[in-house]
């Protein structure tokens, strides 16, 4: 059968459902049922959902969960987290609450600033189009200023504008790097209209200068755009205790504490290990990012360059010991917003952010690194005290339970045996096995 088509954004929702179900699945009839499955009940929220994206078919459900006692700069919250991932929601609830009993987070936003480019070809001298941007560059604050008026009262706005030389790395490459600051809103489309009238204004300029040669004035705007590397646009989150605060049941604290600094020493080091290291710390902020309608997508982006920043992919989490204190600590780039976007528009993303009594960028910048760094804290102790694999595999069990479609007898039995009995994905179906062959 034919699986190439024409047209395809033309047809609606149950002609794309149907085409789909007919050319893939066996059984045509189960697999729309599925798909309608999952259709809200309320018309006027599907349709909100279809318009999210394009050729929408049906919902892609996440579950939303709740981490909460996150005691941040003297205020408690109660932190959403979308994830499909076990033991993650767990994890940071523990170690939430874990450092609420040691003073909690700290949190301090370093910088807001924000980025976009303007890439160019331009093959005349360094010195020609240096000359054109030095005596014209209030021009390209004023040619914009019209449409910049809402985000200069919020406090917002261009920050600056600079003429890069970049031909040492691509022939006649230079570009306009501006710098931005869009308060409570993430920006882009702020920043990437104010970055397209500034090549029209690059273009014109260059088109009119009586000093330029035919080749010089057909300057070539290649692309105008925002950057989601913005490496001062940072946060800093951290913790704090005397070492033998660190003490429970199973530690001992003294132990603990340079075993984790250890730890985090290997992941400072060792890039195979700081790409996992650092996985842990976006378990947390992608899904509070995710949870609270902002680009979990550039998020993610930004922060691994910025783990690579020094030329080699290095942790973005920091621990010592001095004087009998422990500290543990992580500075990132997030470029975050709680206006515009999907913040007006999804309910459950309106949810989130009254929940957490609707933050400002900066407070959600605040929020996001916390969730990031306790979720590394309680992978790190997990890794170094009982192992991953402990914590994490029964919190999967629920999971495995539910892919052998156990009954609630069965589930109970399965419960309480490996309570007492270590967990992987051949234990727990051997043990289903044996159940269900006692049961002929």
């Amino acid at each position: 059968m034919d699986k190439a088509v024409s047209g395809f954004s033309k047809l609606s929702k149950e002609e794309k459902i149907e085409w789909i179900s007919n050319r893939y699945f066996s059984e045509p009839g189960e697999a729309i049922s599925l798909l309608k499955n999952y259709w809200n009940a309320d018309e006027k929220l599907q349709k909100l959902h279809d318009d999210f994206i394009e050729n929408t078919i049906t919902n892609f459900y996440l579950p939303l969960g709740i981490a909460p006692n996150f005691l941040i700069n003297g205020k408690t919250y109660t932190v959403p987290m979308a994830i499909e991932e076990s033991s993650v929601v767990a994890a940071a609830s523990k170690a939430a609450k874990f450092w609420a009993e040691r003073g909690g987070f700290k949190a301090t936003v370093l910088n807001t600033e924000k980025i976009g480019q303007v890439h160019f070809i331009f093959k005349g001298t360094t010195t020609k189009v240096g000359k054109l941007f030095t005596e014209n560059k209030k021009l390209f604050f004023e040619e914009k200023e019209n449409n910049t008026k809402n985000m200069q009262k919020r406090g917002g706005g261009i920050l600056d504008i600079v003429l890069n030389d970049k031909t040492d790395l691509l022939p006649n490459y230079y570009q306009l790097h501006a710098t931005f600051e869009t308060k409570d809103s993430m920006g882009a489309n702020f920043i990437n209209s104010c970055l397209e009238q500034f090549a029209k204004t690059l273009k014109r300029l260059a088109q009119e200068n009586t000093d330029f040669n035919e080749e010089e004035k057909a300057l070539q705007v290649v692309m105008s755009i925002l950057s989601n590397y913005v490496p001062n646009c940072i946060v800093r989150a951290e913790v704090s205790c005397k070492v033998e605060e660190l003490a429970d049941k199973k530690t001992n604290p003294q132990e603990f504490a340079e075993k984790f600094v250890r730890a985090v020493q290997i992941a400072e080091v060792e890039p195979y290990r700081a790409v996992t290291h650092n996985k842990g710390i976006m378990n947390g902020i992608d899904a509070v990012v995710l949870a609270t309608g902002n680009d979990f997508r550039a998020v993610e982006a930004g922060i691994h360059a910025y783990a690579s920043k020094s030329g080699k992919y290095t942790s973005l989490s920091h621990a010592k010991i001095e004087n009998g204190i422990f500290s543990f600590w992580m500075e990132i780039p997030l470029a975050l917003g709680t206006v515009g976007g999907l913040t007006s528009l999804h309910p459950l993303v309106k949810f989130a952010l009254e929940m957490l009594e609707k933050p400002s960028a900066k407070e959600l910048m605040q929020i996001v690194a916390v969730a990031g760094l306790a979720q590394n804290f309680a992978a790190l102790r997990s890794l170094t005290t009982t192992g991953i694999q402990e914590g994490h595999m029964k919190m999967h069990l629920g999971n495995i339970i539910n892919q052998f479609e156990a009954t609630d007898e069965e589930r109970v039995l399965i419960v309480n045996h490996f309570e007492h009995n270590a967990v992987s994905h051949a234990a727990v179906v051997d043990y289903i096995e044996s159940l269900r062959k006692v049961k002929v």
